[in-house]
């Protein structure tokens, strides 16, 4: 993984705090490390107030271009596609598309290579054994120090990509590049350069007009563009949708109005289902793993009342849909996933780590029988 250099903001010393230029101070001459977008909590050393840092734009620094540590991702792929069991294609358009699944085996190797694609390397995915009180078999790891980056600004699936006779769920960095949700107003982060990486959740390879749309609208050549391509009902498209729980709380955290900026770091982990027989079934399955068998800590700095409050609405068991397998809830809304409730796109088990008081909140509720029902035929 490349290291993330500081940005500017990190050599200036803290606004607001006394210690940064007040006489006395015990932090006086320290510089506060390139982290959040904005810093919500005291000075843990002299007590000042809330100091607000400038928003790194990404791009700007080399060393934080999400489409760039993506593309140094890919790398393994493609120089050792026939380990992977994937695929690596000069499209017509002079795109480099990557077959992980859809004319190709894939693996699970090439699945957790997706998933750090898809958080521009700044989180580690792994396949570990599983709790057998859950479901016996493997899980999905994730971790990462850079949570609104990797998560938000790069691996939600926000770009709907259609076209004749193909449609995808488009993520990783190549959406930073676009920035055209109102997700990064929000966040703060743009991204400039001239590559374009993303990861499209499809049973079919886009045809030459599809990654021309693509190129055109993240503003770069489409030799510049490297899509990585794998159904859901696939290894790879299993592994990499799964190793989504930190991003589906933090998402669900927006959507509730926390501040993310206060997410320093975060772990998830979800069980790895069967590989389903068909997409439909697939999308039930991976959901399902993170809707009722995945747990995510995350370490948030600031006051533990705003973090008791906001804990109980996090897990998927606040949403009124909780409770039936994914594939029967899809059913019963006529397959639109825009009538079932957003709320409900969340990990099974929230953990809340105040790193101002060290106290620990845990919310939420695991429903191994609902996996059982889900993942077995």
């Amino acid at each position: 993984m490349a290291i993330v250099r500081a940005s500017p903001v990190a050599d200036k010393r803290v606004p607001g705090c006394s210690a940064s230029g007040g006489a006395g101070g015990a932090c006086r001459g320290k510089v506060r490390p390139f982290a959040s977008l904005q810093c919500p909590t005291r000075c843990r050393r002299c007590g000042a107030g809330p100091a607000v840092a400038t928003p790194p734009v990404i791009g700007h620094d080399e060393g934080v271009n999400l489409n760039r540590l993506a593309r140094l991702r890919c790398q393994p792929l493609i120089d050792q596609a026939t380990r992977f069991r994937v695929a690596v294609i000069c499209e017509e358009s002079g795109a480099q598309l990557i077959d992980c699944g859809v004319h190709t085996t894939g693996s699970l190797g090439a699945g957790a290579a997706v998933a750090e694609v898809c958080l521009a390397g700044l989180g580690t995915v792994e396949i570990v054994p599983g709790d057998r009180g859950i479901w016996p078999g493997p899980a999905v790891t994730v971790r990462t120090d850079q949570p609104l980056a990797a998560c938000m600004a790069s691996q939600y699936a926000g770009w709907q990509v259609a076209g004749t006779d193909f449609f995808a769920m488009g993520s990783g960095p190549m959406r930073a590049r676009r920035g055209r949700e109102k997700l990064f107003d929000d966040i703060g982060y743009r991204e400039a350069g001239d590559v374009a990486v993303g990861v499209l959740e499809s049973a079919h390879l886009p045809a030459a007009d599809i990654c021309q749309h693509l190129a055109n609208d993240c503003g770069v050549e489409s030799e510049n563009l490297t899509l990585l391509v794998a159904p859901t009902a696939s290894l790879a498209g299993t592994v990499q949708v799964v190793a989504r729980t930190i991003e589906t709380a933090l998402h669900k955290m927006h959507e509730l109005g926390f501040n993310l900026a206060r997410v320093v770091s975060g772990f998830g982990v979800a069980p790895l289902p069967p590989v389903a027989a068909n997409d439909l079934q697939g999308i039930g399955r991976t959901n399902d793993a993170v809707l009722y068998g995945g747990e995510v800590t995350l370490w948030i700095t600031g006051d533990d009342a705003s973090i008791r409050e906001l804990g109980p609405r996090v897990p998927s068991s606040a949403s009124p849909d909780h409770g039936q397998p994914f594939g029967e809830i899809f059913e019963r809304y006529e397959r639109d996933f825009y009538k079932i409730d957003p709320l409900l796109f969340s990990p099974a088990v929230v953990q809340l780590v105040s790193l101002e008081s060290g106290c620990s909140y845990r919310f939420g509720k695991m429903l191994p029988d609902v996996l059982r029902q889900s993942f077995e035929c």
